[in-house]
């Protein structure tokens, strides 16, 4: 058939080809209701409907039904090989409930509101947000706006929102834990954004970690970004400190990458002059040179549960706004030295 007569082609005309009444169609074209149906009337169904060519008419489900089977997504960097498995997560769940997936990069914070809205005016079902900021106002808005949403590898320290996320403070712990024991004692790090909770988070960690050890931080440096360029200057200021740590604690991969260049700049050796970690276990870290000790998270599983935490909002089943918190493991590689056996 012409496609371009697939507009003119409605529910009834399906149930005709099919042979079944409208609401059987209705019921099995819809991904809530199709288990409702038995498998052979389910292929009748989708045969008839792809045979004319029957695309479902969104606008006017979406007005019968309030829902336009659509959520949005809004990440800070799509560059950032932390958010790929995220989506991935967030488009498993979403695509196993028969929902569409929009997909935004919020290169500038001052763009997410102006974003949000003409998500609103589209009348997207939902938000999954990787994009909060500390005090963020857009928490707020979407609080006020009585959108359903919910945050992803970022908490609202407010509680107003649901959030999924790493255990930022753990995953330093072991970072450190793991220093410590290899005979480091001059610890620093290079800190991610402290307008970020995940920057305030990972800080706080280090710092906990240190003292339980009963150790104080060597040095530390704010990065602006969590980015390769931010590791870069970063690494330049802690060197200017008076005293060089012999371990570097960073608050994420492309971070430590940064730490990298500078230091091969300097000529100063990794692990052999000065111990590195990361945080993510992005891809292809353990084929750069030293293989990058660093911390791994399941980012997909932050995305898929982030979703389905949405999805329950969605659907009223949620109680509560509540933080699920995952647990992260340390990957040791060959950019950590053992200090206790080298001597």
């Amino acid at each position: 058939m012409n496609p371009s007569a697939s507009s003119t082609v409605t529910i009834r005309d399906v149930a005709q080809a099919a042979g079944v009444h409208v609401s059987t169609v209705s019921r099995a074209l819809n991904p809530d209701k199709r288990g409702l149906i038995s498998a052979e009337v389910l292929r009748v169904v989708e045969e008839a409907a792809l045979k004319l060519g029957y695309r479902p008419n969104r606008a006017a489900s979406a007005l019968r039904t309030g829902r336009t089977h659509t959520i949005g997504v809004l990440v800070p960097d799509i560059t950032n090989p932390v958010f790929p498995p995220i989506l991935q997560g967030i488009e498993a769940s979403a695509a196993a409930r028969g929902y569409f997936v929009f997909v935004t990069n919020v290169v500038d914070h001052a763009l997410a509101r102006p974003i949000v809205e003409r998500m609103l005016a589209q009348r997207v079902d939902g938000l999954v947000m990787a994009t909060a900021t500390r005090d963020d106002p857009l928490v707020d808005y979407i609080a006020k706006a009585g959108m359903h949403a919910v945050l992803v590898n970022r908490a609202d320290e407010t509680g107003r929102l649901p959030a999924v996320v790493s255990d930022d403070r753990l995953a330093m712990k072991l970072a450190v834990d793991h220093l410590v024991s290899a005979g480091h004692r001059r610890i620093g790090h290079l800190a991610g954004p402290q307008n970020i909770p995940t920057g305030v988070g990972r800080r706080q960690g280090v710092e906990q970690a240190l003292r339980d050890r009963g150790l104080e931080m060597s040095c530390v440096v704010e990065c602006e970004s969590y980015s390769r360029e931010a590791g870069r200057a970063a690494m330049q200021q802690l060197l200017a400190a008076p005293t060089r740590p012999d371990a570097v604690v960073c608050c994420n991969d492309l971070v430590a990458l940064g730490a990298y260049d500078v230091l091969r700049e300097h000529g100063i050796r990794v692990p052999q002059d000065i111990s590195i970690t990361g945080h993510n276990d992005m891809p292809l870290v353990d084929m750069v040179n030293p293989p990058l000790t660093t911390i791994r998270l399941p980012h997909r599983e932050l995305g898929w549960r982030a979703a389905e935490m949405l999805f329950d909002e969605i659907e009223g089943k949620a109680l509560s706004a509540s933080t699920v918190v995952l647990r992260p493991e340390l990957v040791v590689r060959e950019s950590t030295r053992n200090l206790v056996t080298a001597a």
